[in-house]
């Protein structure tokens, strides 16, 4: 049977309830999907179906909804946590029963099926590790030298920007709980997008796309440059990361990218000439809000999320010579690190994080990943020091003797 087919027959009931008893992270658990910022979101447990992500609109409009709230999240929704390589298959989930909570108050459950539970079971608590061994995939002294040889091939002409990514290997005593560390990455980076799928979990600061009827909006990201945790030291790092040429070339090439992708599909579009900085626990970033209206209908938050990726931010620019470059060089399966992380309604809306500041949970083992933007004026030790403040963000969740 085809996934719509299995969708065929099926039905979903949205009711709104209290928002007083709704706790996104808590309701995911250690084996449920959750897409969450400032505490507002999705949160979805059991499965009603699965499907190939580029079949998740058919599957959703194949599904019988009963919507009393009818919000962008309310109704049957599928998640996914896709893979980085574009020709690489996705997978999108129905959650049997999904939690909404909204900025204004508004919170909403859906059931999908006939055979979902009236209530998500309480997950079941296990103890966490306390013993853990960190490997890094690759010695400092060969990564210098990849980063050295990226900049000699840029300087060469074979591409203008390449990302490159290093993965640190965390194995544990016991499981890692997927709980525990959402928990955790919600205390520490509240304000990023907090996202756990099939095992992928992390705190993305990027917005790849977020689509509301005919609003459309994305947040690329790139430059990076440290935190002190002083305001007066702060506010001449960030003087600083707005005024480095380097960085601001090598941000101007994401903005550019995403705003060309997107120009085609909207009859209006808004593209800041200034990025603004965008300050986190341990880092700040530059960023630029482009913001439009879609004309007519749309791609659905899923196909601009397809559209976009991977954005110069996460792979390079020319994208195919990036892509080519990143497979000889980098030495390692990104799997679902760096691509699109978020849901999509049966309307089309939705959200897509870039699937950065993120790690693969298996068991007693953690796969983290961190990656940076090499340009023909790249330093490989401040490109190393650069992903050894991004692994702090997973790091500071996972690893807790």
């Amino acid at each position: 049977m085809t996934a719509t087919g299995a969708a065929t027959g099926l039905a979903a009931r949205t009711k709104e309830v209290d928002p007083a008893g709704v706790d996104l992270v808590a309701f995911a658990g250690d084996d449920g999907v959750l897409f969450e910022r400032d505490g507002y979101g999705l949160a979805g447990r059991g499965v009603a179906l699965r499907a190939p992500a580029a079949d998740a609109a058919a599957v959703l409009a194949a599904i019988d909804a009963d919507d009393e709230v009818r919000r962008p999240g309310t109704g049957p929704v599928a998640f996914g946590a896709l893979p980085f390589r574009p020709d690489a298959a996705g997978e999108a989930v129905v959650p049997a029963v999904i939690v909404g909570r909204a900025r204004d108050g508004t919170a909403w459950r859906t059931v999908v099926g006939d055979a979902a539970p009236p209530h998500a079971p309480a997950p079941v608590r296990r103890r966490p590790p306390d013993d853990f061994r960190l490997t890094a995939a690759r010695p400092h002294d060969e990564w210098l030298e990849v980063i050295a040889e990226a900049v000699a091939a840029i300087r060469a002409g074979r591409l203008r920007k390449v990302v490159l990514a290093r993965e640190v290997t965390v194995e544990a005593n016991r499981p890692v709980l997927p709980l525990d560390v959402m928990a955790r990455l919600r205390a520490l980076y509240p304000s990023c997008m907090l996202f756990s799928v099939d095992g992928f979990v992390g705190a993305s600061p990027e917005l790849l796309v977020s689509r509301r009827g005919d609003a459309v909006r994305s947040q690329p990201m790139a430059g990076t440059i440290p935190r002190s945790g002083d305001p007066d030291v702060d506010a001449r790092l960030a003087a600083a990361l707005l005024a480095s040429g380097k960085d601001r070339h090598e941000h101007a090439m994401v903005v550019d990218a995403v705003a060309a992708a997107l120009r085609p599909h909207c009859s209006s579009l808004d593209v800041p000439a200034e990025p603004s900085i965008v300050p986190l626990r341990n880092v700040s970033h530059l960023g630029t809000v482009v913001s439009g209206r879609l004309d007519g209908a749309g791609p659905s938050a899923l196909d601009l999320a397809f559209l976009l990726h991977p954005t110069p931010a996460v792979g390079g620019t020319p994208t195919g010579a990036a892509l080519a470059y990143i497979a000889e060089a980098e030495g390692l399966d990104r799997g679902r690190y760096a691509g699109p992380v978020g849901w999509m309604d049966a309307r089309g809306d939705g959200e897509w994080a870039v699937g950065v500041r993120s790690a693969e949970l298996d068991g007693n083992r953690a796969r983290l990943f961190a990656g940076v933007g090499v340009v023909a004026d790249s330093d490989p030790e401040l490109e190393l020091a650069e992903t050894q403040l991004k692994l702090q963000a997973l790091l500071a969740a996972v690893v807790r003797p």
